[in-house]
């Protein structure tokens, strides 16, 4: 006999600052699990009303599954956070979206009935591993021509998504960089971003000790002059530079996950109920076209249109591939309900991380959006696949 499927909601979700990847930035000498422990500890912090021994699982996503990002991440960060050694955990890889597939797998546990409470989260310490370090693609990708050679390289997937799409041009996509920088500087002076980080510890081995409590990557001030003369360092005069994608970055997220019922009981908050997501993949070549087959997907199994979606979080991790989205569905590039609070290209983007700092960011902006039902999150991923996850505003003024 099966049982209905429950309400899944997220009840909140914090990151550490994030940081630029190598050995000037902040988190050069920070272990990656550590980022880990302080984003489980976090929650728990500020939801005292959840008895630690009540989470169920901890889904934890890294890309370089190696070093401190290794060993069944999720389980040893569990452990060193302190949780009951009663509390299980695993690790997570789909590239850019882990986070985002932490949150769906134990999503779909509590709505299966499997879990009550759950913890999904991501790091990338892309300072300590680089993208792809130790990786060993098979030969018969390029020797079978299974995918073009460029599949492997994002900034020159990102290019090819620019060759796709001759309307989408460099200036379109400065002018999208430069909007996204203010945008994220003027939602931290309003104190709408701020809230969610951590402060974390950090050592230096000669300046000594420090407290990272903002954003390293930030640029504000960021103009369309300052862009144009950026190298394009994929391709002799192309289009993709450091100033219109996301840098290489260090961080962590985490949120909890709750059945709608069981935060009711334990006094949790719902800030979102999942509504539906979905995964869709695309030529690896222009991985950056993803999102838009997944949204399609999510969309039509949630029996939703995209104008029924109000709020957007959309990962920059190149400006070309949210305007081939917001082309595609014929949203204006300067929509203001599409990243709102800015993105990536301005806070950064470590990798298996950044889902869970979309869905934080949302929840953020529903609580201030009463008049907002829906909104979404989505990504492209690497080696050509997009991912989509559909919320609903449990403080919609519909709901009364």
């Amino acid at each position: 006999m099966s049982a209905p499927a429950r309400t899944v909601a997220f009840v909140d979700g914090v990151r550490t600052p994030f940081g630029k990847a190598g050995d000037k930035g902040i988190y050069a000498n920070t272990r990656a699990d550590d980022l880990v422990v302080k984003v489980i500890r976090e929650l728990l912090r500020r939801h005292p009303e959840l008895p630690a021994e009540r989470i169920d699982d901890v889904a934890v996503a890294a890309t370089t599954q190696t070093g401190d990002q290794g060993l069944t991440i999720g389980r040893t960060a569990a452990l060193l956070a302190g949780l009951p050694k009663s509390v299980p955990g695993f690790a997570i890889d789909r590239m850019c979206a882990g986070a985002m597939t932490a949150v769906t797998s134990v999503a779909g546990g509590i709505a299966f009935g499997a879990y009550d409470v759950a913890f999904a989260g991501g790091v990338e310490h892309m300072g300590r591993h680089p993208m792809g370090e130790g990786v060993d693609p098979n030969p018969r990708f390029l020797s079978d021509k299974l995918v073009d050679p460029s599949a492997l390289v994002m900034g020159q997937t990102a290019e090819n998504v620019h060759d796709r799409y001759p309307a989408i041009t460099k200036e379109r996509c400065d002018a999208f960089a430069v909007r996204s920088q203010e945008r994220f500087a003027d939602a931290v002076k309003a104190g709408k971003i701020g809230p969610e980080l951590v402060p974390v510890a950090t050592r230096h081995p000669e300046l000594g000790w420090d407290l990272a409590t903002e954003d390293e990557p930030p640029r504000p001030g960021t103009t369309m002059e300052s862009l144009a003369g950026l190298k394009t360092p994929f391709r002799p005069h192309g289009r993709v530079t450091a100033g219109n994608a996301a840098g290489l970055n260090d961080g962590a997220t985490g949120a909890l996950l709750a059945g709608e019922d069981t935060a009711r009981e334990l006094g949790l908050p719902v800030g979102m109920r999942l509504v539906g997501y979905s995964f869709a993949g695309v030529e690896p070549e222009v991985m950056g076209v993803g999102p838009v087959p997944a949204t399609e997907k999510a969309l039509a199994r949630a029996g939703l249109s995209i104008s029924d979606i109000d709020l957007f979080e959309i990962n920059e991790a190149f400006a070309v591939q949210v305007l081939a989205f917001l082309d595609h569905f014929g949203i204006a590039e300067d929509d203001t309900r599409v990243n709102a609070w800015g993105g990536a290209i301005a806070c950064g983007h470590p990798l298996a991380s950044s889902g869970v700092r979309l869905m934080t960011q949302l929840s953020r902006r529903f609580a201030e959006r009463p008049d907002v039902r829906y909104g979404m999150t989505t990504m492209c991923i690497g080696i050509g696949m997009g991912g989509t996850v559909i919320w609903e505003n449990p403080h919609w003024e519909g709901n009364k």
